[in-house]
C-alpha cells in the first residue's frame, strides 16, 4: 500500500516522500535508478555523460536539461551509492533556482516484492526557487511518484 509524507518547513525547502511497492526483485529493480537505468522505464530521459563511464559511484556527476519539476538544467552530483542497502542519493542543483536532494531507497518484501521509498527535498536558492517551493504540492508529488510506479510496471511487464 503506497505511503505518503510531505515536510514544508518555511518557504524556503520543502520535502515529500512516498513509497510505493512492485513485483520485481530488489537487485533488477535497485539498478534502474541511475542515469543509465532510467534511459530504459522514464520516456525522453537522457543526460549528459562528463565522467567517461556509466559506472555509478558517490561524487559522480552528470548534466540533464528540462527534466522533471520544473527544471531547465540541473547538474546532479551523486551524494551516497550504496548498493548492498539499495540506497542511492543525488544532489539536483539549479543554479540560480534550487536545490533538491532525491534520495531512493528499495528494501525487499520478499525474492520478488520490492519497496520503493523516493524522497524529494527541494532548497530554494533565489525568489523563483521560494515560488517553486512553495506550490512543491503534495498532490502534484503523489502524481509524480505514482507516474514512476506505472512507467516501471510497463517496464517489467514489456520485459516480460
Amino acid at each position: 500500500m503506497p505511503s505518503f509524507i510531505i515536510k514544508k518547513n518555511d518557504m524556503k525547502s520543502a520535502t515529500h516522500t512516498k513509497s510505493f511497492e512492485l513485483d520485481v526483485p530488489i537487485d533488477k529493480l535497485f539498478l534502474l535508478f541511475s542515469p543509465e537505468g532510467e534511459k530504459l522505464w522514464v520516456p525522453g530521459w537522457d543526460y549528459k555523460n562528463i565522467m567517461g563511464t556509466t559506472d555509478l559511484s558517490e561524487d559522480y556527476v552528470f548534466l540533464t536539461e528540462n527534466h522533471d519539476h520544473g527544471t531547465m538544467n540541473a547538474i546532479w552530483i551523486v551524494k551516497t551509492y550504496d548498493p548492498g542497502s539499495h540506497l542511492v542519493q543525488f544532489y539536483k542543483i539549479e543554479p540560480e533556482h534550487k536545490l533538491g536532494i532525491v534520495t531512493v531507497k528499495c528494501s525487499a518484501l520478499g525474492p520478488s516484492k520490492t519497496k520503493i521509498q523516493v524522497t524529494y527535498k527541494y532548497i530554494a536558492l533565489s525568489k523563483a526557487g521560494e515560488i517553486f517551493v512553495l506550490g512543491f504540492s503534495e498532490r502534484d508529488y503523489e502524481n509524480f511518484i505514482e507516474e514512476w510506479q506505472k512507467l516501471l510496471s510497463d517496464y517489467f511487464e514489456q520485459k516480460g
